[in-house]
């Protein structure tokens, strides 16, 4: 039988360096792991049609923030091949009507115009204030860490991937088609996608577990690492050789 692939699928200008503590903490169960780039895909079906073209056989997924939205995209299109996900601090509704789907529009955009004008670095900073704990709004080490990979990224990605979670497809009716072993999993304070979401995904996935890290907002792999590698790890027991 052949082995699954373990992907891991960053999130927002995110890369590799989100998943450093969890692929240290996986890599000894002896499976092949690798990071998803986005590069400059303007849509996460497409993000996902690129995992899907670079690997193989059965896959394990896991997905933080648009990350997760990006595995859902996978699972829409070969559910089959799937073995195993599990989505962090993500969500499954597409961009809301009316006044809150502008509202969040608009703030992406500033968003967007502050990195051209002022730099990557200060928009990362301004993002920042609201997506980890608030304990850790001093904790100069992780938010070096976060800024310096949202530095690695360009403002065209930036770009393009506003763009794809703009216009992120409803994922709603496909939560009940998932049949693997499913993981969710979202930092206590998460504000962007809190836990009330993930309960709501809890429902609609048959059979998945939750679990909800305290002390922690929306960067939960980098933010409570020991928590986020244990229920990694609990999820591949659950999943088996």
């Amino acid at each position: 039988m052949t082995r699954p692939a373990l992907i891991f699928i960053p999130g927002l200008m995110c890369d590799q360096g989100v998943w450093l503590a969890q692929i240290e903490a996986l890599r000894a169960r002896g499976l092949a792991i690798s990071v998803a780039a986005h590069g400059l895909s303007e849509s996460l079906p497409a993000m996902a049609a690129a995992i899907l073209r670079a690997h193989a056989g059965p896959l394990l997924l896991v997905g933080h923030s648009m990350g997760g939205r990006v595995a859902l995209e996978v699972a829409r299109l070969a559910g089959e091949r799937l073995r195993g996900t599990a989505l962090l601090d993500t969500g499954f509704r597409p961009l809301a009507a009316a006044e809150a789907g502008e509202r969040e529009r608009q703030g992406r955009l500033r968003l967007l115009e502050q990195a051209r004008t002022e730099g990557i670095r200060a928009m990362a900073l301004s993002w920042l204030r609201d997506m980890v704990h608030p304990s850790r709004l001093e904790d100069a080490a992780l938010l070096e860490a976060i800024a310096g990979m949202f530095e690695r990224r360009s403002v065209s990605e930036f770009a393009a991937q506003i763009q794809a979670l703009l216009q992120r497809p409803d994922a709603t009716m496909l939560l009940p088609q998932i049949a693997c072993p499913t993981l969710l999993l979202c930092g206590e304070q998460d504000q962007w996608s809190p836990p009330s979401q993930h309960r709501e995904m809890q429902q609609l996935i048959a059979g998945s577990r939750l679990a909800v890290v305290s002390e922690c907002g929306h960067m939960s792999p980098m933010e409570q690492p020991a928590a986020v590698n244990t229920a990694l790890l609990a999820w591949l027991d659950w999943i088996g050789p």
